[in-house]
């Protein structure tokens, strides 16, 4: 197994590990002695002292994966304990599958309260003949060092009797540390270097990458602890918490694309994300540092918009806010050009409007300034799935003009404009013509309209569908909404109720079709695969921005039952 391979099933083992523990937290129990019933643990990372302030990505556990174990035995259903242990156990074969190590008999004893990954640099010795060697450390805290360094002791023994190690002992500004002869100067593909310093054991793929996390120690300006934006950010993050994961996208970004330095090293953007432990799942709270500086302000809501009453609660996905013209204008200050996440999203709008044949930045975002919600339906027959797009009218926003304007794009792409009887209303449709054979019986050649999309009136509101069942659908919904449905009541249970909107996705309804129309979906999915094995659905919200920092939450509705 090569290194970067090893080193994210390790990263992915952590997550797996939070959705596992979240997962059977269904009955929060005060009495629990593990003390993680409150969401986890009110300290950051000790470890950070060792990663340096340019590091691309660490993921920290902060507690035992024991006592998760043990949690979520406690709190499981009774007939579940069984499958929860047994898929702790196979998360741990396959983590040291390659190693040959036993954790029970030869890290159990050991191990402490914090495990923590970080890729240290892009290219750790610059060196163009060997190519991009990124560096990577292993830091794990201990409860007992004696048995550490008798583990550590006993791996190197079986190595010198084997005859696969010629060990070095290098002191270096206190501490000890242990190589194979050579990797001094050559490149190693694991993680062999290792020292121990007071109760932490550090493993990395290379003896500098130990220099350097000792030399972070005693200089602390070096070190990401000390950083003044991460500590900024854990400042907005005060729920407990069971893991973090900090990044800096512009160097991430380099290292998956295994370059020796970031693109737009000008750049900077992190994103710092907490695990809290809650009913029936995982909330992760983020803040994001970067891009143009964001104002500050609170969130604009305390309550679903009411726009939420016209999508069915068979959506998919759904999105519900206020004023999507300065949401947007939010969103394309606050990432920065080029960066990943806005890549992210441009191809998210683009798969989003080319089916609807429109500029949605341009066409559709300007006029909505009062509450909107957006919702992806599964087609009645099995075909393309159906989009509802619900906007509140405001005051100065003269609808009329706009909706007149946007038969005219539609006349203009060869569409026909007319209104039909749904309901108890009348809906404009813009229809084209058709042609198909009739039955196998007949050669008869059949005209059809084709409807691409249609939009009604009330009131308050102008309502756009992409068919007439999703527009039938949007019309009936009355007391049957998704506001009023226990799934997103569920999914929003985790959320602050002083927010900025929704973005709800019904993974366990929607998985297969939100893989075909976003293609994103796919990349994302096989990445962190097994953290989506007991997703039922997953949500996001937005805090507003606190400090210059943006905050936003995302709920895990993890279904193991």
């Amino acid at each position: 197994m090569k290194l970067r391979s090893f080193f994210i099933t390790l990263a992915i083992s952590v997550l797996i590990l939070l959705s596992l523990a979240g997962g059977s937290l269904y009955w929060i129990l005060a009495q629990s002695p593990l003390n993680l019933v409150s969401g986890g643990v009110l300290r950051e990372p000790i470890t950070a002292i060792f990663v340096p302030k340019q590091a691309p990505v660490m993921i920290s556990l902060l507690v035992n994966p024991d006592r998760l174990e043990a949690l979520a035995k406690l709190i499981a259903f009774p007939q579940n304990r069984r499958r929860s242990h047994q898929q702790f156990l196979t998360l741990e074969k396959q983590l040291l599958a390659q190693t040959g190590l036993d954790y029970s008999s030869q890290i159990q004893p050991w191990l402490g309260e914090e495990i923590t990954l970080a890729v240290t640099s892009l290219d750790f010795d610059r060196n163009p003949d060997n190519g991009v060697q990124p560096g990577y450390l292993l830091a794990i805290t201990t409860k007992d060092s004696q048995l550490a360094k008798e583990f550590l002791q006993s791996s190197y023994s079986k190595d010198a009797i084997a005859g696969t190690s010629d060990l070095i002992f290098e002191p270096y500004k206190g501490v000890n540390l242990i190589y194979q002869k050579n990797r001094d100067t050559d490149v190693n593909q694991t993680l062999s270097a290792t020292a121990i310093l007071n109760n932490v054991v550090l493993f990395a793929n290379h003896p500098k990458i130990l220099r350097d996390a000792i030399n972070n120690v005693q200089v602390p300006d070096l070190n990401l602890k000390q950083s003044p934006s991460y500590q900024e950010a854990l400042k907005t993050i005060t729920e407990p918490r069971i893991g973090l994961i900090y990044a800096n996208f512009p160097s991430l970004s380099a290292w998956l694309g295994n370059l020796p330095l970031p693109e737009l090293p000008e750049i900077t953007q992190t994103l710092t994300v907490a695990f809290s432990v809650k009913s029936e799942g995982l909330v992760a709270q983020t803040a994001l540092i970067g891009g143009s500086k964001a104002q500050d302000r609170l969130p604009v809501l305390s309550q679903p918009v009411s726009t939420l009453a016209y999508i069915p609660p068979n959506s998919i996905l759904t999105a519900a806010g206020t004023d999507l013209n300065q949401l947007w204008r939010e969103i394309e200050t606050g990432l920065a050009t080029e960066s990943p996440l806005q890549q992210v999203l441009n191809q998210a709008i683009t798969s989003l409007q080319e089916p609807l044949g429109v500029n949605l930045p341009k066409e559709i975002f300007p006029w909505v300034e009062g509450e909107f919600s957006l919702g992806l339906l599964p087609h009645p027959h099995s075909g393309e799935p159906d989009w509802i797009f619900v906007a509140q009218k405001v005051p100065g926003v003269n609808m009329s003009e706009i909706l007149e304007k946007l038969d005219e794009l539609a006349q203009e792409k060869g569409y026909s404009i007319g209104n039909l009887p749904l309901l108890d209303t009348t809906v404009t449709a813009w229809t084209k013509l058709t042609t198909a054979k009739g039955n196998h019986n007949s050669s008869l050649t059949q005209l059809a309209a084709q409807v691409s999309g249609l939009y009604s009136e009330t009131d308050q509101y102008v309502i756009f569908a992409t068919s007439v069942e999703a527009m039938s659908q949007a019309l009936s919904t009355s007391e049957n909404t998704i506001i009023r449905s226990e799934k997103l009541q569920q999914a929003i249970a985790g959320l602050s109720a002083e927010n900025d909107g929704y973005l709800y996705i019904d993974w366990s309804q929607g998985q297969k079709l939100l893989e075909q129309k976003f293609p994103i979906v796919k990349v994302v999915e096989l990445s962190i695969k097994p953290l989506l094995n007991n997703l039922r659905s997953l949500t996001i919200s937005s805090q507003g921005s606190q400090n210059s920092i943006r905050r936003g939450t995302v709920f895990f509705n993890l279904g193991v039952r």
